[in-house]
This record gives structure tokens, sequence and C-alpha cells, in this order.
């Protein structure tokens, strides 16, 4: 495969799960802070601060706003072209992306890519978010469901399919890793201890960020805890969205497109992947937690990172897109 079409393939599947991701956070988020005012008569508009702490984006918001509110954060997250992690320009950059490689992906894939980015772009979905916010999240949330529900039915599953499984769960991984440790450090409710009705609330606000609140009640039964919800979205195989599932993915997608052996290495990226892998795959929690959460998923980011610039010099050696980390 052409490394510019490995590459365009790749930052298209990591922008649609971006604008996936930015979705999930701002209506739980919403939601969150709308039931914290109804009960607590708490400031809603303290919960969103932490949102943009979550994208690291500090600096470049409050250069175009003087604080965080929902009416802020929202324009800058979803409708801010100058901001290149925006649900509009995630959008935009999968859509271009896609453009460019249309004769190797399906046709159904490039429509409902299609879909999507127009309606982000159209009066509608002002409205929409206007009058029914939670209809349009889950409209941008359903829109990536189908997309890759779509590209597992209707693409050939090779190179290609790999490339998008990798853009995909390196994307994942980083983002449950980075909401994790903002949730941790950042937004629990001050003069409330950790355990109070608050804190269980934005601990299950959290859970149903990465659509984990059943799931984590499947496993884990009483109270919500936080180093419980810790071990869940990071070191459990069988979740779709904690950051060992990702990782192992992202593993298993890298080692099919070199077609090398599992447990063994062909490139840098194969073995900064591996080595991940199995470091999460024999963590503890209690151990996480006593030598540090926040250095623990520091650390996991900044792998994420190495992963993805080795197999960014071993496949794709051309610039892309619009390709923001």
């Amino acid at each position: 495969m052409l490394s510019r079409v490995a590459d365009s393939i790749y930052w298209m599947s990591r922008y649609i799960e971006r604008a996936e991701n930015n979705a999930r956070i701002l209506n739980v988020n919403m939601q969150f802070a709308l039931d914290a005012e109804i009960r607590e008569g708490d400031d809603p508009d303290r919960y969103w601060a932490p949102v943009i702490n979550t994208l690291e984006d500090q600096e470049r918001f409050f250069k175009k706003h003087d604080r965080a509110s929902q009416m802020t954060v929202f324009e800058y997250m979803i409708f801010a072209e100058d901001n290149p992690n925006s649900i509009i320009s995630c959008l935009s950059n999968a859509r271009e992306n896609a453009r460019t490689v249309r004769e190797r992906i399906s046709p159904e894939m490039w429509e409902q890519i299609n879909k999507i980015y127009l309606f982000i772009r159209s009066n509608d979905a002002r409205a929409m978010l206007e009058a029914n916010p939670y209809g349009f999240f889950r409209t941008i949330a359903e829109g990536s469901y189908l997309f890759q529900g779509i590209t597992q039915n209707t693409m050939v599953q090779g190179e290609g399919y790999d490339f998008i499984r990798f853009g995909k769960f390196i994307e994942r991984g980083d983002y449950t890793s980075r909401i994790l440790d903002v949730k941790y450090h950042l937004l629990l409710p001050s003069g409330e201890s950790v355990g109070g009705t608050v804190d269980t609330l934005q601990w299950m606000a959290l859970l149903r960020t990465c659509s984990a609140l059943e799931a984590y009640r499947q496993i884990y039964f009483g109270q919500i805890a936080p180093w419980k919800v810790a071990e869940f979205l990071i070191l459990n195989e069988n979740f779709p969205r904690s950051i060992l599932f990702s990782v192992a993915s992202l593993d298993d997608a890298l080692h099919k497109i070199s077609g090398g052996g599992a447990g063994r290495f062909s490139n840098e990226a194969e073995r900064l992947s591996g080595s991940l892998r199995y470091f999460l795959f024999y963590s503890q929690i209690d151990q996480i937690i006593r030598n540090g959460l926040h250095e623990f998923l520091d650390q996991i980011q900044l792998r994420l990172i190495e992963i993805a610039e080795a197999a960014h010099s071993v496949y794709c050696r051309v610039g892309d897109v619009g390709a923001s980390s």
C-alpha cells in the first residue's frame, strides 16, 4: 500500500473517533452539570473548564473566551474551525482524507462520512444543538457507529482495514487515558469527600462518557469506587474502550499489517506496541495508585505517541491532511 494511502486512511479513522469522543464528553458533561445544578444548587459553569483541560488546549481556548461555560465550550469544541480538534474540524479532515482515497474505501463508507460532514456544516446542526442537544450529540455518535459498522461490513479486511483499526484504537486509548486523568485530579468536588454523593455522580458520569456504566456494574457490585473505575478503564481486557483493550487491538492491527507473528516484532512500532501491551497486561491497580495514577497515565500517553510516530515513520513517510495529534 502506498504511504499516502495508508496515511490518509489512518487519519480518516482517527478523526472520526476523535469527533465521537468530543461528542461523548460534551453530552455527558452537560447532563452532569445540569444534574449538579438541580441537586446541589451549584454553578454549572464550574464543570466546563476541566473539559478544556482534557484536550490540553487551555491556551488556545482562553485566547478566544474569557471563561469556560457551556456556551463557550460548545462553540469552541463543536463549531470553531480554527480549533483543529473541534467536531467540525475533525469531520472536515476525515472527509478530506477519505476523498483522497475513495478508490480504497467502499462507496458506503464515503457516503456515511459525507452525510455526517454535511450535517455538521448545515444550519440544522446548530438548530438541533439549541433545541435538543442530546439529539445532536447522539447524531454525531451514531454517525461514527454507523461508519464503523459499515467499514466492518463493506471494506476488504486487508491492510487498509488494519490501518483504520490502528488509527481508531490509538485515538481511543489516548482519549480514555486523558479523560480518566482529568477526572481523578481536576473534577473531584471541593468540600466533598471522596465517595460522597456528588463524587459518585461524577464517577458515574465518567463511566457514561466511555459507555461503560452498565459494563462496570456487570463486573463490580456495590458503590462506585474511584480505584475500581480506574482499574476497569485501564486494565479490563474485554471492554472495548479500556486502555488495555485499545493497546491490544492496535498491536494486533500492526502485526496484521506487517504479517509478523504475535509475540514478535519486525519494526519499531510493533516493538513499542507489544511492550506496552504486556506492560499493561501485568500491571495491577494497587501498584498503579501507589506509584501515582497521573504519572502512570502520562506515561501511557507518551508511549502511545511514540507508537504512532514509529508507525508513521515505517509506513507513512508523507505529510497528511491536517494531521494534528
